[in-house]
């Protein structure tokens, strides 16, 4: 994970991990704790993992990058390294009035990747400069 979360969002995340993969299910105690740590994105994030909106991209070089299709249909690509999202969500709720953490496409990126459901793309290294840098997708 990172350590840009608060230690109780990374425990948070472990958990999850350790639970999926023994059961395959997030019981009820660590969904509440999940809404209770992220808020009303909480839900809408599982909805997207639920629907395999999740795409975590990786190049030769070792660089990553999540595309997470939002309820709209677009495509949003996030940056869970330096927790990046360009979504309308992301820039007003997170960065402008700092009342949450992740906007719903981060946190469906972490999610995934703790349940281990994030579908695997692999792209060139030119690709992922291009994406990085705004200028095209894969």
């Amino acid at each position: 994970m990172s350590s840009l979360l608060p230690a109780v969002a990374e425990q948070l995340f472990r958990d999850i991990q350790r639970t999926y993969r023994d059961t395959s299910h997030i019981p009820d105690d660590l969904l509440i704790a999940l809404k209770f740590v992220f808020g009303p994105c909480a839900l809408q994030a599982l909805d997207l993992v639920d629907q395999r909106s999740v795409t975590c991209l990786s190049s030769p070089s070792g660089r990553k990058a999540f595309q997470v299709i939002g309820a709209s249909g677009r495509l949003y690509t996030c940056f869970v390294s330096c927790h990046y999202c360009p979504c309308p969500a992301f820039a007003y709720t997170v960065l402008r009035r700092n009342e949450g953490l992740l906007c719903k496409h981060i946190l469906a990126a972490y999610l995934c990747q703790a349940m281990g459901v994030t579908q695997q793309e692999s792209v060139s290294d030119q690709q992922m400069s291009m994406l990085l840098s705004g200028t095209a997708a894969p």
